[in-house]
This record gives C-alpha cells, sequence and structure tokens, in this order.
C-alpha cells in the first residue's frame, strides 16, 4: 500500500506538514517495499487551486491514503471519489521518521 504524507521538508527529520494543497513536501512511502520518494510540491505557492493539483500529483503514484494535518472543503470530496482515505494527524511536531514508524506498527 502506498501512503503519502505532507511535510516540511525532504529528510526523515523533517515534521509533517499541516497544509496538504502547499505543503512544501510529499513523502510517498511504500509500506510493502518499505520505499520512500521525496515529492517536491509544484502547487505550493499557486495563486489558487493548489489542493485539486495536489490531489492530482498524489493520484498519478497510486496512493491509497494521504497522512496531513488538514485538508481543504474541495478537497475530501475529490479524494472520496478517487478511494483516497485521509488520515488527519493533529501533531506537527511528528517527524516523517515517526508516522512511518506507525504506518509499519
Amino acid at each position: 500500500m502506498k501512503v503519502a504524507i505532507t511535510s516540511t521538508g525532504n529528510t526523515l527529520e523533517s515534521t509533517i506538514d499541516q497544509r496538504f494543497g502547499r505543503c512544501a513536501y510529499f513523502v510517498v512511502y511504500d509500506t510493502a517495499n518499505k520505499a520512500m520518494e521525496f515529492i517536491p510540491n509544484p502547487n505550493k505557492d499557486a495563486e489558487e487551486g493548489a489542493g485539486p493539483a495536489s490531489v492530482q500529483l498524489i493520484a498519478s503514484r497510486n496512493v491509497n491514503k494521504i497522512v496531513s494535518g488538514e485538508f481543504g472543503m474541495k478537497i475530501k470530496s475529490l479524494l472520496d471519489s478517487l478511494k483516497i482515505q485521509m488520515i488527519v494527524l493533529k501533531e506537527p511536531e511528528k517527524s516523517i521518521k515517526d508516522i512511518i514508524e506507525m504506518l509499519n506498527h
């Protein structure tokens, strides 16, 4: 299963980014083979439409779940239609490494 995590940076020590559409990076983690990829978010400075554009980016990576601090109103129905589960994590101090460890248990 592939999980996308919103991240403030491109290391395991980076913390979860509370913003989905305007996060700095997406970490795509594959729970099956433990592979991960850091993807800079090209939509973080978009004037509008950052959320839906970020959904398209994530969907193109065949992600099943997304972990983020929050999701915009327009995003929920879009993710529901794509059968991508949203996981809201209201712990801004959580590192990417901590989240991956949680996913592995």
